[in-house]
């Protein structure tokens, strides 16, 4: 239930998204983005038109990779995006979890880029997906009235692809939000209780 109540906070993202033209429905060329990643686009498009609201997977390292996160850290790292700017590109929620696509590429350099920070050890594990890896992503037109089929409900976007060429952020930036996201939760945790002397 906690994972759960953490993926709805990201709610908040979106209405932030939408405010700046972002949608959680896929656009038509974003859908084609999107099949781009497979090396079969036209087939990926037929399965689309036959299922627009089936979740689909697709292969990572040619169009995008994808940074899988959890649901708190996700949000945290959404809002250093947002905040400090440039923003994010698409992101969806899949059976609990924030998927982050990304540049491809950057799931080789971010682990690594990471591993020099000294704030490394509190970002919390992620999964990095890149070439060779591959990613289930939530249905192009999925109907929120609809009942839940098949854990559907679980997988939505956040920040739906809406273009041919949006914009992925890279290794570099995702790294400062990161820095970012784990500062900002340091900061804002309250101080540790003294005991009481002779208490112990």
């Amino acid at each position: 239930m906690d994972e759960w109540q953490g993926t709805t906070s990201v709610v908040g993202i979106v209405t932030e998204a939408q405010r700046r033209q972002h949608t959680a429905y896929v656009t038509p060329e974003g859908a084609a983005w999107l099949a781009s990643a497979s090396a079969f686009p036209r087939s990926v498009e037929a399965l689309w038109s036959a299922r627009p609201g089936a979740p689909s997977v697709l292969p990572c390292g040619r169009a995008f990779d994808v940074v899988n996160l959890t649901p708190l850290f996700g949000r945290k790292l959404l809002e250093q995006l947002w905040s400090a700017g440039p923003g994010s590109g698409p992101v969806a929620v899949h059976r609990g979890r924030v998927l982050l696509l990304v540049a491809p590429g950057t799931a080789q350099r971010l682990p690594a880029l990471l591993g020099w920070e000294e704030w490394a050890g509190a970002v919390p594990p992620m999964l990095c997906h890149g070439a060779g890896d591959a990613v289930t992503v939530p249905p192009l037109y999925a109907d929120p009235a609809a009942p839940p089929q098949d854990g559907t409900a679980l997988s939505r976007w956040v920040v739906a692809p809406d273009t041919r060429h949006p914009w992925l952020p890279g290794p570099d930036v995702l790294l400062w939000a990161c820095v970012r996201a784990v500062k900002a939760a340091r900061t804002a945790a309250p101080p540790a209780l003294a005991s009481v002397p002779g208490s112990a």
